[in-house]
């Protein structure tokens, strides 16, 4: 951590709150530097003392998995489904990261907005992993070209896994990204001659879609929620 670092951004590294959660804390005067009732925008040092008073609301954070269904959108037009109008969760949650309408499978849901950036950032590695189906058949070959990186639209995507899903497919295979560009296995299939047919998500990082029907969801929590959350050093 480099100093002098201003107040939310301190707040938000050491896993109090997002920044925008933080400048809530500090208007409503829960956050002190020094002893000294905390501003929008003040600047802490390295020897400076933060505190955050006990009085200060918690928050309830909770995580889902849900399996989103092709039609529905993270990002919603006039000709799709928003997932935040098909899903009925007791609490005000949010998606993380995309999945396209054209694509199904897991997404992650959360009202903690501490996930977003340790999760999606380029900063950070986190593994997502994908069944894929396309047309023609492939073969070892594209399976090689796909895994050490695909040049497309002027980008060239990272090393990555790739296998047949069984060891006799000819059309569906598995893929691990660690990096999340639009629409970004399709256009690697286009780079390469192929078109995807059906792009399914099964896993991000420790957590895994698993038998969860389409339109359901679980709550993640136990083992698997403080495996997840110690990979994104929020525990």
């Amino acid at each position: 951590m480099e100093f002098p670092i201003r107040i939310n951004k301190y707040l938000a590294i050491n896993n109090y709150a997002t920044r925008k959660g933080a400048d809530e804390l500090i208007k409503k005067g829960f956050v002190f530097i020094n002893g000294r009732k905390a501003v929008l925008g003040d600047q802490v040092y390295r020897d400076g003392e933060v505190e955050v008073s006990s009085k200060a609301p918690k928050k309830d954070y909770v995580y889902y998995a849900y399996n989103k269904t092709v039609g529905v959108s993270t990002n919603p037009d006039i000709n799709t489904k928003d997932i935040l109008q098909v899903t009925k969760f007791k609490e005000v949650v949010f998606p993380i990261g995309r999945l396209d309408k054209d694509s199904h499978g897991l997404i992650l849901m959360t009202n903690d907005g501490r996930v977003t950036d340790r999760l999606l950032s380029p900063k950070h590695v986190h593994e997502k992993e994908y069944v894929v189906k396309v047309e023609p058949n492939f073969s070892d070959t594209f399976l090689e070209l796909m895994s050490n990186g695909v040049h497309f639209d002027k980008f060239i995507s990272k090393k990555c896994k790739v296998w047949r899903s069984t060891s006799k497919s000819k059309d569906t295979f598995n893929i691990v990204l660690t990096e999340g560009k639009k629409r970004q296995i399709r256009r690697m299939c286009e780079a390469l001659h192929h078109k995807v047919i059906n792009l399914k998500r099964i896993r991000v990082m420790n957590i895994e879609l698993g038998r969860l029907n389409e339109g359901e969801y679980k709550e993640i929590k136990g083992v698997e929620l403080d495996t997840f959350l110690k990979s994104l050093m929020l525990r």
